[in-house]
């Protein structure tokens, strides 16, 4: 866990840590960020508030490693499938981050927010959730370039921004961010 603190004295209880991020992640689904106190998710997780200290500085920083934690099964490099065109995987890869946002988009919006007022936290949620995700498509777009797919002349790096900037903005202003979105976007990429 990247950003759990490493203290002195007793080991980490992994148990508690894997407890304590179910239950933020519950919580903050259930109640939304706003409403989720440290006691609670510390209640939730039968530990004591300390022992979120220990691991965390901030509610967002559970919150996010929560949410990064779960992300990561949802959104992992496409593999270089020679039997399936390039922008088809990119679909397939916006669908599945897609549907994880139907199930997260509240704490992700609240993170989002904490990180407007947070610079610390901000980087963070940049380094850590943004960028992988940004990264992903770009390999995926040079890949496209490498196949012929796409044209040399795109810049893959400006087109995965495109593409991020279409879905956050759809997020942030709670319109669908479904598989039809993940078809329209692919399609726009990869038109003419």
């Amino acid at each position: 866990m990247a950003s759990e603190k490493k203290q002195g004295g007793r080991p980490v209880d992994a148990a508690a840590g894997q407890a304590l991020k179910l239950a933020a992640l519950q919580l903050v689904r259930e109640k939304g960020y706003a409403k989720v106190s440290i006691a609670a998710i510390a209640s939730a997780a039968g530990v004591a508030r300390q022992t979120l200290y220990n691991r965390w500085n901030t509610k967002a920083d559970l919150v996010l490693d929560a949410v990064f934690e779960e992300t990561g099964r949802f959104s992992t490099q496409p593999p270089d499938d020679a039997g399936m065109p390039c922008a088809r995987q990119l679909e397939s890869f916006l669908a599945e981050v897609f549907s994880h946002l139907t199930v997260d988009s509240d704490p992700l919006r609240a993170l989002i927010a904490a990180a407007q007022e947070d610079p610390a936290f901000q980087a963070a949620f940049r380094d850590r959730f943004v960028l992988p995700r940004e990264r992903i498509v770009t390999e995926l777009l040079r890949r496209a370039q490498a196949r012929g797919e796409l044209s040399a002349e795109r810049d893959p790096e400006m087109l995965s921004a495109f593409v991020h900037g279409a879905f956050w903005y759809r997020l942030l202003n709670g319109q669908p961010v479904d598989a039809a979105l993940a078809r329209a976007i692919a399609a726009e990429v990869f038109a003419g």
